[in-house]
């Protein structure tokens, strides 16, 4: 029995001694500049960045592969501690936040069908085309909900999704997500919105959608250099529209909305608060 516990005291002490030496031998040094730079990014590990997750986006800071302006949900102040770190210039790109470009829920937009399938935005699609009778507008199946890791998109009660301006870090993970490219990032500064996504005519759309853009040019004509008409569709020309928000009244079909005002029918959310960057338009 002695004879015993002294092997197995003997095989456990070389054992040891030999995982010892191989953890000296084939370890691998981590430039200390890449744990300083994982302790200041978020660790939302979100894949805004372009890596699987934050570490991988450390290293490729530090092997000098990627820009400091990579990580959204960092923002300016991210990259200027990153730049500190790194010892190199900051330099931050424009933020931005994703808008929902509908209006159209299950009561101002008709529907083709009812769906009774898997509770899924993709799924509900590859069924002739979404039950959605418009073919740009929200499904409200929740998919873009789900996958936004910063609880900013609510669905109301009739099926729309709308994103807090004050949650949205820009990830784009709810823009990769939905099939109908309903979802845009827009400039953070930016809160006036065409909130619609046909391209069909003005009397197509007048059939399935209270609220949809028509085309009438009547946003163009009020404000020429705030709004464009492209392909029977209306959107804010970003950059030039400081005066976008004197169009919303002369709107036939109200599908333009100022965030600074409040968000779309059905959503508990409220206007961001005054001064905020969201509210800096």
């Amino acid at each position: 029995m002695l004879a015993a516990i002294l092997s197995l005291g003997c095989i456990g002490l070389i054992a040891a001694i030999a995982l010892g030496f191989a953890a000296k031998k084939f370890a691998v040094e981590v430039d200390p500049r890449e744990l300083a730079v994982m302790e200041v990014l978020p660790g939302a590990n979100c894949g805004a960045c372009g890596f699987p997750g934050c570490a991988g986006y450390a290293k490729a800071l530090v092997s000098g592969t990627v820009e400091l302006n990579q990580c959204p949900p960092g923002g300016a102040e991210l990259v200027g501690r990153l730049a500190n770190i790194l010892g190199v210039e900051a330099s931050a790109a424009a933020a931005e936040i994703a808008v929902v470009l509908c209006q159209g829920d299950n009561r101002k937009a008709q529907l083709k069908y009812q769906y009774l399938g898997l509770f899924d935005c993709n799924a509900a699609q590859r069924i002739a085309d979404g039950p959605k009778a418009c073919p740009g507008g929200c499904l409200g199946l929740a998919s873009c909900q789900r996958a936004c890791p910063f609880g900013a998109i609510e669905m109301t009660a009739d099926g729309l999704a709308v994103i807090s301006r004050e949650k949205c870090t820009g990830c784009r993970k709810c823009v990769a997500v939905c099939p109908r490219q309903v979802i845009r990032m827009t400039p953070a500064a930016a809160s006036v919105h065409v909130l619609c996504n046909s391209h069909d005519k003005g009397a197509q759309v007048r059939k399935y959608c209270q609220i949809g853009c028509i085309g009438c040019n009547i946003c163009v004509k009020t404000v020429p250099a705030a709004y464009k008409v492209d392909n029977f569709l209306a959107h804010v020309a970003y950059g030039q529209d400081q005066a976008a928000d004197e169009a919303i009244a002369k709107c036939p079909t109200k599908c333009i909305r100022d965030f600074r005002e409040g968000y779309p029918e059905g959503s508990s959310m409220t206007p961001p608060a005054p001064g905020s960057r969201q509210d800096a338009a």
